[in-house]
């Protein structure tokens, strides 16, 4: 695999918040999902997104300085307010309503801050169903040489089927869940042959797709296949961020060196402890330092 060692992971995306049904309100949003957990286990991400001048836009920022997280990248907008979402638990499995016209959709390149010149690059799929978020993208790759992985986030009415191929050409590593690979590969009609079918389609590296309780399967370039499943039986409070999760630690494994085999390892336990309290992250240092400690990144 690609070696990204000493390399500062780029995290492209949305921040938001999650409203649960019991009032509970959560930061959100899987790529500050990932940066927030990337930052607990020391790999410093640049976050690069945009928030509402309001106060849960304001509540964002305080909640980065107070998590050491760099804010440059984080951009303010007077027009467009701080991303939410709404969620409803359907069968223990998480549903999601989101708006349109977000702060985040209106990401602006030329507020961008100095960016690396060759790092590992995080995206997912709805914050460039907008033109403005996806232009931005589009001019932070430009010129450089960011490799990619791309976490795709399936959330009707926004993405068609086109659009989100069309961004995962070029991917070196694709995360999903098995729903979403349904939906883009129906052509076929097993999960491996799924996985095929949209390696072949994007050329990936890696195609990483989570299965819940049954853990991930992992499909390399060249035909190899790896799985993983959760280890005992956790209590589960949601599982909303366990996909963010599972992505944080693959992207620490990259950016770390490890084997794909202990990467799988890794992520499969971080996010079985994350489906054991509410939302998407903890903000807790104390939570996350069992695993510092056991996969020695200390």
């Amino acid at each position: 695999m690609t070696d990204f060692s000493g390399q500062r992971p780029v995290i492209f995306g949305e921040v938001l918040f999650d409203r649960f049904p019991d009032g509970s309100v959560v930061l959100g949003g899987a790529p500050f999902n990932v940066a927030w957990h990337l930052q607990a286990f020391g790999m410093e991400p640049l976050f690069i997104s945009r928030v509402g001048n309001d106060a849960l836009g304001r509540t964002i920022r305080d909640t980065m300085h107070a998590w050491e997280m760099d804010t440059s990248g984080l951009q303010l907008d007077s027009t467009h307010p701080t991303g939410s979402v709404d969620i409803r638990i359907e069968d223990g499995e998480p549903g999601y309503d989101i708006v349109d016209n977000q702060a985040y959709d209106f990401i602006d390149p030329a507020a961008m801050p100095p960016l690396p010149d060759c790092a590992l690059l995080y995206h997912g799929s709805l914050a460039v169903r907008n033109a403005e978020s996806r232009h931005a993208l589009q001019q932070l790759q430009q010129g450089r040489n960011l490799q990619r992985l791309v976490d795709i986030n399936l959330r009707s009415p926004w993405w068609q089927r086109e659009t989100v191929i069309s961004l995962l050409q070029g991917a070196g590593w694709i995360k999903l869940n098995e729903a979403e690979l349904a939906l883009l590969a129906p052509e076929a009609d097993t999960l491996q042959a799924q996985m095929l079918h949209l390696q072949e389609c994007c050329g990936s590296e890696l195609l990483i797709v989570t299965c819940g309780a049954a853990g991930a399967v992992v499909l390399a370039s060249g035909g190899e296949e790896f799985r993983v499943q959760p280890q005992g039986h956790s209590e589960v409070i949601d599982t909303v961020g366990a996909g963010d999760a599972f992505t944080s630690v693959m992207m620490l494994g990259l950016l770390r060196g490890w084997s794909l085999p202990l990467m799988l390892e890794h992520a499969q336990a971080f996010a079985s402890a994350i489906t054991g309290v509410r939302g998407a992250t903890h903000n807790d240092p104390g939570f996350y330092q069992p695993f510092i400690e056991n996969w020695k990144l200390i």
